[in-house]
């Protein structure tokens, strides 16, 4: 062995786990690009789909649990945000997928389950033989002990696939808790081979300067990366996004008789007085706003103090809480999709990850919180691609509140930088990987005869 191939035999390695399958085989229904997509993941066995908005996860990640369970026979969960789990059925049969939902295992049915991220603890992992995560990023909403115990619980499942829209959007660690669960590494290990502390701050890390093209490659041999087909060499034709228009507007804070000019809020105690304090004239120009037209909006916002005041000031509205009864959630979700809600008032952290809301093309944010991530898949809800329309997004914030809308732009680049650079660093590796590279054999003939050591053959 000479040096090149001491160092080579020293690089990370991803395990495949799965199966070949012929594109053939595949729902005819799935672009070009889902079907290369499926046809690598079920190859890894163990994989991640990391796609923008409306490329069709659902759609892949139906048609991967379909492949394993006529491969294996075995029975494959899928976990989603709550309202999602209802849309995925729906979705699915389109596509011909029969997915059952059910709360327990006692609801399992032979083939494609889902049930929702809340009710995990009701399930027997060694009685499935593949897990999906639907919208995964949303584990960073939830507490480390949901994280800890979906990653523990599937620890020897021999199939999983993670897939979401927005993995890590500005915080290059929560790779690190994907990797985990798919179970190609720890993320204590990966933070110790590819980053080191930043300024000696422990929560704080970034990408060694010589291992950065080693880190992306490692992530190209277990997750595919890109925001619209044409990332991986596909046609973007039918993918091509309306128009996004942001709206922000400002009301007046409170006066400080003190101050010549308005405080920004800068603590977190003073963001929620600030919210508090401008909350009546933030409540009526959403309502300004929404009553201006009888077009269909979403409204969001974070207190229930907000959706309570805005249900009273919105023709037609209806207000959905993290308190109501899973009924009222689903059910107001569907109206809404069906036209029989004009406007639909809740938070990010309930209806903020993964339904498809395309028919309407108005938003509000009645306030913003630090959560880029929230307010990223918050938009996506409607500006993804199937939007037939231009569409508009209202944020309306108070004087004092300008911190957080700074804080949230500075992550907005973050996120942009960080998907730029996922996209680059894995293009060449996941073009060649998804889009079907031929098996390479070389031939081998024997021209010497080989000749055993004297050492060898005296113990023989």
């Amino acid at each position: 062995m000479n040096y090149e191939e001491f160092i080579k035999s020293k690089a990370i390695k991803t395990q495949t786990s799965g199966f070949d399958i012929d594109k053939s085989e595949l729902n005819p229904l799935l672009f070009e690009h889902q079907k290369d997509i499926v046809k690598w993941a079920l190859k890894k066995g163990k994989a991640a789909i990391w796609s923008g908005t409306g490329t069709g996860k659902t759609n892949m990640e139906l048609e991967f649990g379909k492949q394993v369970h006529k491969k294996t026979n075995g029975n494959i969960l899928i976990v989603a945000p709550l309202a999602v789990a209802h849309q995925t059925v729906k979705e699915g049969l389109k596509f011909g997928y029969d997915v059952n939902i059910c709360r327990t295992q006692e609801d399992v049915k032979k083939g494609l389950n889902i049930t929702n991220y809340e009710m995990i603890e009701h399930f027997e992992p060694d009685k499935f033989i593949a897990i999906i995560l639907d919208e995964s990023s949303i584990l960073k909403s939830f507490t480390g002990k949901y994280r800890t115990l979906l990653t523990e619980m599937f620890k020897e499942t021999h199939y999983k696939l993670s897939c979401t829209a927005t993995p890590s959007p500005n915080d290059y660690m929560e790779l690190g808790t994907q990797a985990e669960f798919i179970g190609v590494m720890k993320r204590n290990e990966m933070l110790a081979t590819f980053f080191v502390h930043d300024g000696g701050e422990t929560s704080k890390w970034r990408l060694k300067g010589h291992a950065e093209d080693k880190f992306w490659e490692w992530i190209a041999t277990w997750a595919v990366v890109f925001q619209k087909p044409s990332d991986l060499d596909y046609s973007d034709e039918g993918f091509e996004l309306p128009e996004l228009r942001i709206h922000e507007i400002v009301v007046p804070s409170p006066k400080d008789p003190y101050c010549l000019i308005p405080k920004i809020a800068q603590t977190l105690q003073e963001r929620r007085q600030a919210r508090k304090d401008s909350l009546e004239k933030r409540v009526a120009k959403v309502a300004e706003i929404a009553n201006a037209s009888n077009e269909q909006f979403v409204i969001w916002c974070d207190l229930n103090i907000e959706s309570e005041a805005l249900k009273k000031t919105i023709n037609g509205a209806v207000e959905v809480k993290g308190s109501d009864k899973t009924e009222h959630k689903i059910n107001a979700s569907n109206d809404f999709v069906n036209g029989d809600v004009r406007a639909i008032i809740s938070k990010p952290s309930i209806y903020g990850f993964g339904l498809n809301w395309q028919h309407c093309n108005k938003m509000i944010f009645t306030g913003l919180s630090d959560s880029y991530e929230q307010y990223y898949q918050a938009i996506r809800r409607i500006w993804r691609f199937g939007q037939k329309k231009d569409v508009d997004v209202y944020i309306v914030t108070s004087e004092a509140e300008g911190a957080v809308k700074a804080n949230v732009e500075r992550k907005e680049k973050d996120s942009e930088r960080l998907i730029s650079e996922m996209v680059k660093h894995t293009q060449k590796i996941l073009t060649a990987e998804v889009r079907g590279t031929t098996k390479e054999t070389i031939e081998y003939y024997a021209t010497e005869i080989m000749k055993l050591p004297e050492w060898l053959r005296e113990a023989v």
